[in-house]
C-alpha cells in the first residue's frame, strides 16, 4: 500500500507522454479522416533529433527540446503538404498504405543515421532524487508531468477561446460548412498535422532522457496512440488526455504483476471499454 502513490506517479509520467503523443493523432484522425501510422515515427524522430542536438551540436536541454519539437512540426507540415494533400481524394487504403510506407521509410532512415543501440538523452539537470510525499522522482520526471499538463491547458485555451481554435472545431463538425464560411481547411489540415507530429516529437524528447531512444520504438507508440485514442473515443482530445492518463497508469500498476505483460494491459483496457462502451469514454454515438 505505501508504493501505490509511487506506481501512481511512474503512471502519470508515462501516461502524460501518451496523452501528448494521442492529441496530435486524434487531431488528425478527427479533423482530416487519416488513420497516420507513421504518428509514432514522429515520437522517435523526436528522441533522435533530441539526441543528436544535445549530445552532438552541444545545445542545452530545453533549447533542443524547443528546437526539435518545431523542426519536427515543420517535417510534418512538408509532409502534409507534398504528401497526403496529394492523396486526399484518394480511396482511404491509398492514404492508410503511404503512411505505412512513411513509417517504415522513417524507421530504416533512423537506424541508418542514428544505428540500431538504444541511446540516452543527456538532460544536464541534477542527477539527485527528489523525494514529495513519500514519491520519489527525478527532475526529468516532474517536468514532464508539468510540460504536459502546461501544454494541455494552452491546447484547450487555444482551442475554446481563440479565432483559430474555434475554426478547427467548426471543421471537425462540418468540413464542408466551414469551406463555404471562408475557413481555409487546407491550411488549417497542414497546421493540424504539424502540431500532431510536434507534440509526438516532444514526448520523444522528454521519454528519451528518462528511457533510451531507439529506431524501433515508433511503432510501440503508434500502438499505444491508437488503444489510447479508442479508450478516448475517436477524435475527441478531452478523451485522449484521459485516455492516455489512464493507460499509464493501468500499465504502472500492471508491473506490479508481471513486467512481461505490460504491453498487453493496453489491449486489455481496450477490449473492455469497446464491450461496455463502443465509442469510447468520451465518444458520442
Amino acid at each position: 500500500m505505501d508504493l501505490i502513490p509511487q506506481y501512481l506517479f511512474n503512471g502519470l509520467v508515462v501516461g502524460s507522454s501518451y496523452a501528448l503523443i494521442a492529441l496530435g493523432l486524434t487531431a488528425v484522425f478527427g479533423l482530416m479522416n487519416l488513420a497516420n501510422f507513421a504518428h509514432g515515427q514522429f515520437y522517435m524522430l523526436g528522441g533522435f533529433v533530441g539526441f543528436w542536438l544535445t549530445r552532438r551540436a552541444g545545445l542545452p536541454f530545453f533549447l533542443a527540446v524547443g528546437v526539435t519539437t518545431i523542426a519536427i512540426g515543420c517535417a510534418g507540415y512538408l509532409l502534409e503538404k507534398f504528401l497526403f494533400r496529394r492523396l486526399r481524394q484518394a480511396p482511404l487504403m491509398s492514404s492508410v498504405l503511404a503512411t505505412i510506407g512513411l513509417a517504415i521509410v522513417l524507421e530504416n532512415g533512423a537506424r541508418l543515421l542514428w544505428g540500431p543501440s538504444p541511446e540516452r538523452i543527456f538532460s544536464g539537470l541534477p542527477s539527485q532524487t527528489i523525494e514529495l510525499f513519500g514519491v520519489f522522482a527525478t527532475p526529468e520526471r516532474l517536468i514532464t508531468i508539468v510540460l504536459t499538463f502546461v501544454l494541455i491547458g494552452l491546447l484547450e485555451y487555444c482551442l475554446y477561446f481563440t479565432r483559430a481554435g474555434m475554426e478547427v472545431r467548426a471543421t471537425f463538425q462540418q468540413k464542408e460548412a466551414a469551406a463555404l464560411v471562408g475557413i481555409d481547411v487546407e491550411k488549417l489540415y497542414a497546421l493540424t498535422f504539424a502540431l500532431g507530429a510536434g507534440l509526438a516529437a516532444l514526448a520523444g524528447v522528454m521519454l528519451g532522457s528518462i528511457f533510451v531512444v531507439q529506431p524501433s520504438m515508433g511503432g510501440i507508440a503508434t500502438l499505444k496512440a491508437f488503444i489510447v485514442v479508442i479508450v478516448g473515443g475517436l477524435g475527441n482530445f478531452v478523451g485522449a488526455i484521459a485516455g492516455g492518463l489512464l493507460l499509464g497508469v493501468a500499465e504502472s500498476f500492471g508491473s506490479i504483476i508481471s513486467s512481461a505483460y505490460k504491453d498487453a494491459i493496453g489491449f486489455v483496457l481496450v477490449i473492455a471499454v469497446l464491450l461496455y462502451k463502443p465509442d469510447g469514454l468520451f465518444g458520442k454515438r
